[in-house]
């Protein structure tokens, strides 16, 4: 077992919030890469989806605005054309490895549809293997629906979260602790804010409860706006309530916020992140931690092709600047 003392966890966990950079999530689950592979018209095999995620991590000038990748399994265990593991060659680029290591979500018995996110069975182990193998952090996610969450289903996966963040700890690992209240739906921002609080209140009651170092965490929220499906709200009012709801909730040593996308287009995304940086007295850095926000473009652009990676790359490139530029940390 690696332990590192919880200086090391806070080093590693500032690095990952501070500093000008984010994260880049690249840790779709082999199901889901495959289906926006063959989206794309690219016939999905592991070598496909190996080729796409070598394009993503060996983008040239990446880490002067990423500081991690997030990995999922497969991903994690692959080499690089050049046969160096993808965890070595991301430290070799500037940029700490990450690991996914939840197995999903599924129905929470007797609960209206809501969620229970799974995973912790031969979790240990399974950290272990990935600290072994250069693992700097780690990452859970819950889901929340702001129509079927409910105080037992906050309360269920704050548990998980919080068992999950105490082993990544135990290991060495920073663990990047995500409750996401999905944004699709009609819903208003004031059921967002609601549902959001819920599920915060729940997940830091338990991670105090477990003895989690909160300077060795990473919390990964969504923004509090309304459903996709629902009018929009101006940047500044989803900004005033996503910091009203964490300034409230979240402890001021948490190491920092890397917020989700969860689906908003690059741009909007980006404006909500640039309004929320500009407050001056929030305890914490925030930035971001985003996928489709910055690889869609990019999958489009590439498509399979191999003519077309310098192309893709570029896209990459272009929206993890504007993320970071967003986030008030030019890179």
């Amino acid at each position: 077992m690696t332990t590192l003392p919880a200086t090391a966890l806070a080093d590693v966990a500032q690095q990952l919030t501070s500093g000008g950079r984010g994260i880049l999530a690249a840790d779709e689950s082999i199901k889901t890469m495959s289906s926006r592979l063959e989206q794309e018209g690219v016939p999905a095999s592991a070598t496909a989806r190996r080729d796409y995620r070598e394009l993503l991590l060996t983008t040239g000038g990446l880490s002067a605005s990423i500081s991690g990748i997030i990995l999922c399994d497969e991903t994690f265990g692959q080499d690089l054309a050049d046969g160096r593991p993808f965890p070595i060659a991301a430290r070799e680029l500037g940029i700490l490895p990450g690991i996914k290591v939840d197995t999903g979500p599924t129905a929470l018995p007797g609960h209206g549809g809501a969620l229970i996110t799974e995973g912790l069975d031969g979790l240990g182990a399974r950290l272990a293997s990935y600290a072994d193998r250069g693992a700097a952090f780690a990452k859970w996610r819950a889901v929340f629906d702001v129509h079927t969450i409910t105080p037992y289903a906050a309360g269920a996966n704050g548990h998980a979260l919080a068992r999950y963040a105490a082993l990544c700890q135990q290991h060495g690992i920073v663990p990047i602790v995500e409750p996401e209240v999905l944004c699709t739906g009609d819903h208003d921002l004031a059921a967002s804010e609601k549902a959001t609080r819920l599920a915060l209140s729940a997940v830091f009651t338990e991670l105090v409860d477990a003895g989690v170092d909160l300077t060795g965490i990473v919390l990964k929220p969504n923004f509090v706006t309304p459903g996709l499906d629902a009018a929009p709200v101006p940047s500044a009012e989803v900004a005033a309530a996503t910091y009203t709801v964490l300034r409230e909730l979240v402890p001021a040593d948490v190491a920092g916020i890397a917020f989700l996308s969860g689906g908003h287009p690059t741009a909007r995304v980006c404006a909500f992140l640039s309004e929320l940086a500009t407050v001056d007295e929030r305890p914490w850095p925030v930035t971001f931690s985003f996928g489709r926000a910055l690889v869609s473009a990019a999958l489009h652009t590439w498509g399979g092709s191999v003519t077309e990676v310098g192309a893709a790359q570029q896209v990459l490139l272009e929206n993890c600047r504007d993320a970071a530029e967003a986030a008030g940390h030019a890179g």
